[in-house]
């Protein structure tokens, strides 16, 4: 099988996403990408900010996710987070 046989663009991947985006947030299970660690989302340390917020490992400090609201617009910075676990209904 060639790649250009499997190759589509994102909208193919919008029921996987619904899928994945549809759950208990908190109960999502996080690696933090400098320590290594795996927390639930409802552990982290939450600082929050007029325009969003910073969720920190609760092992070693470190900024996880960044989320800010600006003009009408949700952004969200997950580069502090290695993986994230979802459990999803079968």
């Amino acid at each position: 099988m060639e790649t250009e046989d499997i190759q589509l663009d994102g909208n193919a991947a919008a029921g996987l996403l619904e899928e994945l985006f549809a759950f208990e947030v908190t109960t999502a299970r996080a690696v933090c990408a400098s320590c290594k660690q795996e927390h639930r989302l409802g552990e982290m340390m939450v600082y929050a900010l007029e325009m969003g917020a910073i969720l920190r490992c609760p092992g070693c400090g470190a900024a996880m996710v960044r989320i800010s609201k600006l003009d009408g617009e949700c952004w969200l910075d997950a580069a502090g987070m290695q993986t994230l676990r979802v459990h999803v209904a079968e």
